[in-house]
C-alpha cells in the first residue's frame, strides 16, 4: 500500500474507495477513483480499467479450462546402459501331450474333452498310437486330475534340450522353471520365481545371450484324428519373450520356431510409463483372480497375501480365471487361483466354450499398466544342419540326418545393444504452469501481483468493518443512549413532585452521557438540580 498524504486524505476512513484506489498497487484505479469531479479522462480511464479486467477474466478462464482438459503428451527418448536384466523366455512344444504317455484311463476321462474322440474310438486310437487296446475287465480311476495328466504326459524339459548356454557359460533344466499355459507344459528361462537371481548381461550382439539347441520329438506328436478348433497341423515350439512380472500368453503373444532351422531373435528392451486418470487410462491395482460371489467377513478372514504388480497379461488371465470360476466353479490348468481344476467333463462342457467366447467378444477391459517393460524382436534364421555339419551332428547326438532335419532346431535370444527406449507419458499443462500464465496475464492487463489480492481482501474488509459492523454497533449505542434519556427524565420529574425539607437549594448536579462512534467520542452532559 501507498503512504496516504494530505490532511484530506488523512480524514477519510480506510473503507473509502478513493483511499483504496490511491494506495493500491493495482494500475488505473488511482485515475478512476481519484480527486475531481467527472471529466472525459476519468471516463477513459475507466474504460480503459474494465476492459483490461474484463480481458485478464476472460484469459484466466480459458487457462483454467485447458487445465482441466487433464492433456497429456508423449516423450521417446533412448537410453544408455552398462548392464540390463535378460528378459524372461517361456518356451512350449506345439505338442501338449506325449502319445507314448497316455493310458487307456487318461483316454477314458480326458478323451472326449482334449481329443474329441467317442468311446467307441477309443480302440482304435490306441492302435494308432501303437499300443495294446484296452484290456477285458478295465476299471477307470474313480477321480482325475487334469494338472497330473499335463504334468506327466507333457514334454520332458531334460529330453528335449540338447544343448544350452548363456553368455557362453553352461546352464541345463535346472535354470529353467515349469508353468502350464494353454498350450500344457511349458518352461521359462530366468523367471525370477522363489526369489532367484535375475540374469544380467554386459554386451550385445550374438553370443551374448541365451542359446539353445532343442528337439521337438515329432515322433512323439499325436496323430490328427478329426479337424477341430484344437486340432494342430504345425510342428515346432512357441516362444514368448517378457519381462519377469508379466505371465506368459504364449497361445496368443508367442513366436513359431521351426525344426531345421536355426532363428536369431534380436531384442531391444523398451520402458513404458503411462499417467493415471484423470491425464490418462493406466492403472496399477492388481485384480484378484478368485471369484468371490459374496463380501467376505473381514474379521473373520485372514489377511490376503501380497499381490503381485500389475500387468495387462496378468489382468486377463485373471479375468478370464473369475469369468470361468462364475461360469463354471473351477478353472483350467493354467489359471491361477484357489479354484479348484475343471474335471475333463468341466473342461468340454463349460470352460473350453466360456473362455473361447469371452476371447471372440473381448469382454476384458483391462487398462494399461502405468509402468511396464516390454521387448521389440527383429527375427531372422538360417537352414540347419549344412551338409557338411550334418554327419557330425549324427554322431554328437547319437541320432539320423534325417531325425536332426526333421526334429532339432536351435534359438539364439540376444539384445541387439545395451540401450533401452523409454516412452513416457507427461503432463501437457502443470499446476505451476497455470499459475505462471495467471501471473503473467495478471501482470500484463490490469499490472497486479498476488499481493495486490491481499490489498483487496484487505480493503474488503475494512468496508465490512466499517459499514456493515459499524452500522449495528451505532444501532445499540443510539438504542442504549434513548433508554438513559428516558430513565433520566422520569426521575427528575419524581424529584419535583415530592418536596424535600431543606435550607436552600442544592447545587446542581451534573450528568453526563457518552456516545462512541467508530470515528470519534461525544460527551454530553446536562444539570439537574435538587431543591
Amino acid at each position: 500500500m501507498k503512504p496516504t498524504s494530505g490532511p484530506e486524505e488523512a480524514r477519510r476512513p480506510a473503507s473509502d474507495i478513493r483511499v483504496f484506489a490511491s494506495n493500491c498497487s493495482m494500475h488505473g484505479l488511482g485515475h478512476v477513483f481519484g480527486p475531481g469531479s467527472l471529466s472525459l479522462r476519468r471516463g477513459m480511464w475507466a474504460a480503459a480499467v474494465v476492459l483490461s479486467v474484463a480481458t485478464f477474466l476472460y484469459q484466466v478462464a480459458e487457462r483454467v479450462r485447458y487445465y482441466r482438459e487433464f492433456h497429456h503428451q508423449t516423450a521417446l527418448d533412448e537410453r544408455e546402459s552398462h548392464r540390463l536384466v535378460f528378459p524372461a523366455v517361456t518356451l512350449c512344444n506345439i505338442n501338449p501331450l506325449r502319445r507314448s504317455r497316455l493310458t487307456p484311463n487318461d483316454l477314458h476321462w480326458a478323451g472326449s474333452a482334449l481329443l474329441g474322440l467317442d468311446p467307441a474310438e477309443h480302440a482304435a486310437f490306441l492302435r494308432t498310437l501303437g499300443r495294446p487296446p484296452t484290456p477285458p475287465g478295465f476299471m477307470p480311476s474313480p477321480t482325475f486330475d487334469m494338472a497330473q495328466l499335463y504334468a506327466r504326459a507333457g514334454h520332458s524339459l531334460d529330453d528335449m534340450l540338447l544343448d544350452c548356454r548363456f553368455r557362453g557359460q553352461p546352464c541345463g533344466p535346472e535354470n529353467f522353471t515349469t508353468i502350464f499355459t494353454r498350450m500344457g507344459k511349458c518352461y521359462t528361462f530366468n523367471s525370477g520365481a522363489d526369489g532367484a537371481e535375475l540374469l544380467t548381461t554386459t554386451r550385445g550382439g550374438m553370443g551374448n545371450g541365451l542359446d539353445i539347441m532343442l528337439d521337438v520329438q515329432q515322433e512323439e506328436y499325436l496323430p490328427v484324428w478329426r479337424d477341430n478348433e484344437e486340432t494342430l497341423f504345425e510342428v515346432g515350439i512357441r516362444v514368448q519373450i517378457h519381462s519377469q512380472e508379466e505371465p506368459p500368453i504364449i497361445d496368443q503373444l508367442g513366436l513359431g520356431v521351426s525344426p531345421g532351422y536355426q532363428t536369431f531373435v534380436s531384442c531391444q528392451q523398451q520402458q513404458l510409463s503411462f499417467l493415471p486418470p484423470p491425464w490418462g487410462d493406466c492403472s496399477s491395482a492388481s485384480l484378484n483372480p478368485n471369484y468371490e460371489p459374496e463380501p467376505s467377513d473381514p474379521l473373520g478372514s485372514p489377511s490376503p497375501s501380497p499381490s503381485p504388480p500389475y500387468t495387462l497379461m496378468g489382468c486377463r488371465l485373471a479375468c478370464e480365471t473369475r469369468y470361468v470360476a462364475r461360469k463354471c466353479g473351477c478353472r483350467m490348468v493354467y489359471m491361477p487361483g484357489d479354484a479348484p481344476v475343471c474335471s475333463p467333463q468341466q473342461y468340454k462342457n463349460c470352460a473350453h466354450p466360456a473362455i473361447d467366447a469371452m476371447l471372440r467378444k473381448d469382454s476384458c477391459a483391462c487398462p494399461n499398466p502405468c509402468a511396464s517393460t516390454r521387448y521389440a524382436k527383429e527375427l531372422s534364421m538360417v537352414r540347419i544342419p549344412s551338409r557338411a555339419a550334418a554327419r557330425f551332428l549324427a554322431r554328437k547326438l547319437n541320432r539320423s540326418e534325417a531325425y536332426i532335419a526333421e526334429n532339432v532346431l536351435a534359438l539364439d535370444i540376444f539384445f541387439e545393444a545395451l540401450n533401452y527406449e523409454t516412452v513416457e507419458q507427461k503432463k501437457a499443462y502443470e499446476m505451476s504452469e497455470l499459475l505462471g500464465d495467471i501471473g503473467g496475464q495478471m501482470g500484463l492487463f490490469i499490472g497486479a501481483s498476488l499481493l495486490t489480492i491481499l490489498e483487496i481482501l484487505d480493503y474488503l474488509c475494512e468496508v465490512f468493518r466499517d459499514k456493515v459492523l459499524g452500522y449495528f454497533w451505532n444501532r445499540r449505542h443510539s438504542q442504549r443512549h434513548s433508554s438513559t434519556n428516558l430513565l433520566q427524565e422520569g426521575l427528575g420529574s419524581h424529584r419535583t413532585q415530592v418536596p424535600h425539607l431543606s435550607l436552600g437549594p442544592r447545587p446542581p448536579t451534573p450528568h453526563c452521557a457518552v456516545t462512541k462512534t467508530l470515528s470519534a467520542s461525544h460527551r454530553t452532559c446536562y444539570l439537574v438540580t435538587q431543591l
